[in-house]
């Protein structure tokens, strides 16, 4: 998965681990697995998913 606060330009590779960190950190009284389970389905299915001021994206293989 990719990152990117709205603040930046670059997308930066993101682990499972910082991504639970944004979203609490993001929205705070949702559960962080549910909406990061959510996340990773809707990345698959449209190009980029805003949460707060970041915004996610599926990671791009080859």
């Amino acid at each position: 998965m990719l990152t990117q606060f709205i603040r930046e330009k670059r997308w930066v590779p993101t682990s499972r681990e910082e991504a639970l960190k944004i979203i609490a950190n993001e929205m705070p009284e949702t559960d962080p697995e549910g909406t990061l389970a959510y996340l990773l389905s809707e990345v698959k299915r449209v190009s980029q998913v805003t949460l707060g001021e970041c915004r996610f994206k599926a990671l791009q293989t080859p």
